[in-house]
């Protein structure tokens, strides 16, 4: 087992006990969210940093009508 911690901008996002660890350029999901491995850096034997890169969360605009005078 080995301990992985997640970082996003120098930001702690998560930290996990895993047997598997993720490759550089590999698409994990973290917390529902897409991400992108960028970098691992291995501390010691059981311990590594993670950076990923989360993919941008487009937002949609609300519909903005003038309907002039409200209605009662």
């Amino acid at each position: 087992m080995h301990v992985v911690h997640f970082f996003e901008n120098k930001t702690a996002i998560l930290n996990q006990l895993l047997i598997r660890i993720p490759s550089v350029d590999e698409n994990i999901q973290l917390k529902g969210r897409k991400a992108k491995v960028v970098d691992i850096i291995q501390l010691d034997e059981r311990h590594y940093h993670i950076n990923v890169l989360f993919e941008k969360i487009v937002k949609k605009q609300a519909l903005t009508k003038d309907l002039g005078k409200k209605k009662r």
